[in-house]
């Protein structure tokens, strides 16, 4: 099996409300929302590698949180990823939309009804089940 690839993503939250964003309809898996975050870089530890992904996609500077949930997960012919959640509930600036179709905040219990990627699923039914904001 290939190694996994470790990904960051931030359940940005902000007057009882969380951040999510759509990827634009060219990417891979093009139109389907996501948790704002990406890859690791060589070198980086996961709480690093999100602050510089919130500054790059929202413009934003953020205090990184605790870790909400960690898993793995397997998409068709890629390598399996390695997604790890934290809370971002502190951060510095405006969220601006420099890498998806588009952001909006949302309820923790509304989240079920946008088309997520699949490996964004188990944490959408975590956030659910505890009223998350």
């Amino acid at each position: 099996m290939a190694k996994a690839v470790t990904v960051v993503a931030g359940v940005i939250c902000h007057g009882g409300k969380i951040l999510i964003g759509q990827r634009k309809r060219h990417d891979w898996h093009g139109g389907k929302w996501e948790f704002p975050g990406g890859k690791l870089e060589s070198g980086e530890e996961p709480a690093q590698a999100l602050i510089r992904e919130l500054r790059e996609e929202l413009g934003i500077d953020a205090l990184i949180g605790p870790e909400l949930r960690r898993y793995l997960f397997k998409y068709d012919t890629r390598p399996p990823v390695q997604l790890i959640f934290f809370e971002v509930r502190d951060f510095r600036g405006v969220p601006v939309n420099y890498e998806f179709e588009q952001i909006l905040w949302e309820n923790s219990a509304n989240l079920k009804n946008y088309d997520f990627l699949d490996g964004d699923k188990d944490i959408i039914l975590w956030l659910a089940e505890k009223s998350y904001s």
